[in-house]
């Protein structure tokens, strides 16, 4: 756990969360809401850690005791609610962690602070539960419920809370963040940024994945050979993909990314506007003899492949296709 100062992105938020810890107008209840990976948690833990700050200079101070014991995930005061079932928090774990807990006072801070991740999975029921304490709240709660999608949420709820959208966070800064704070080369934090497109958690998922690099070096096999492979050569090539079957959306969107920088490239020749710089010798070499009607085509197939694959239309059948697609499309 860290504090405002380590986060990335999210100026605004974070300006409006320490304006209401200055001026003392701190809100009973918050949701913070975005995609998965784009810092929900991070962003609830500076808060909480920075609520609990006991310094009085710059909070959090990182120093004290309170800040430690955040820091270690072990503040008797911020509170984590847990659900056993994947699928549902229901009114029993509210129940018990949270509208049961909040009228014993906090033990050595002055708040006592409950978040609740995946805040779209509480049941009717326990959102009801929940809005009591959210309407007659003892001074001390704060509330904080993380939610990919706020609008499922009872709207009695979204009404008594702040709600703050957390926006994709700038390339140039999640750039930055992976070279710096990961080490990660600059072609490879390119590719990371095109994919993740402002979510700093799926950046740095990709940055650290070797699952990644070796889908990467998958794709770029068929990219190179296609042209050389028999029909047969790349139904057997399926059978490998069929390896990556969890992560097949991540090796479709390189694949798609790949074409798209064909076609910047063939377009103007601009090194500076493509993603896979490591890869210019391969690019030129294919921009030379591909259409742009046959980039098209493959760029279709493959947003078609998507869309079958998320329907769980057959898998071989699918990536066959695809593959055909490719082969005649770029390689004549």
């Amino acid at each position: 756990m860290a504090g405002f100062k380590d986060m990335i992105g999210h100026k605004q938020e974070i300006a409006n969360l320490e304006r209401a810890i200055r001026t003392g107008k701190v809100s009973h209840a918050y949701i913070f809401t975005g995609e998965k990976g784009t810092g929900k948690k991070r962003l609830a833990d500076a808060f909480a850690m920075t609520l609990q700050c006991t310094s009085d200079g710059e909070r959090p101070c990182g120093e004290c005791h309170s800040c430690h014991q955040a820091a270690s995930g072990n503040h008797p005061d911020i509170i984590y609610i847990l659900h056993e079932k994947p699928a549902s928090i229901g009114v029993d774990d509210v129940r018990v962690q949270l509208t049961g807990d909040v009228q014993i006072r906090p033990y050595n801070g002055k708040y006592k602070i409950y978040i609740i991740p995946e805040a779209e999975k509480l049941t009717v029921q326990a959102q009801n539960a929940i809005l009591k304490t959210i309407e007659e709240p003892p001074e001390y709660v704060v509330i904080i419920l993380l939610a990919s999608n706020e609008q499922v949420l009872l709207e009695t709820i979204r009404s008594r809370c702040v709600v703050m959208h957390l926006k994709p966070v700038p390339d140039e800064q999640v750039k930055a963040y992976l070279m710096e704070q990961l080490m990660v080369p600059d072609y490879q934090a390119d590719i990371c940024v095109a994919f993740a497109q402002g979510n700093i958690g799926k950046a740095v998922r990709l940055a650290s994945s070797e699952d990644f690099a070796a889908i990467k070096a998958s794709a770029m096999m068929l990219i190179r050979n296609a042209g050389k492979m028999q029909i047969s050569e790349l139904i057997d090539y399926v059978k490998d993909v069929q390896e990556y079957k969890v992560s097949i959306q991540d090796y479709l969107d390189i694949l798609a990314l790949w074409y798209r920088d064909m076609v910047y490239f063939k377009a103007t020749r601009d090194i500076d506007g493509i993603v896979f710089k490591d890869e210019l010798r391969t690019i030129r070499d294919t921009v030379s003899y591909c259409t742009y009607e046959g980039v098209e085509e493959v760029v279709n197939a493959i947003e078609s492949a998507k869309a079958r694959l998320s329907a769980n239309v057959n898998f071989d059948l699918t990536m066959e296709l695809l593959f055909l697609v490719i082969k005649e499309n770029i390689h004549g």
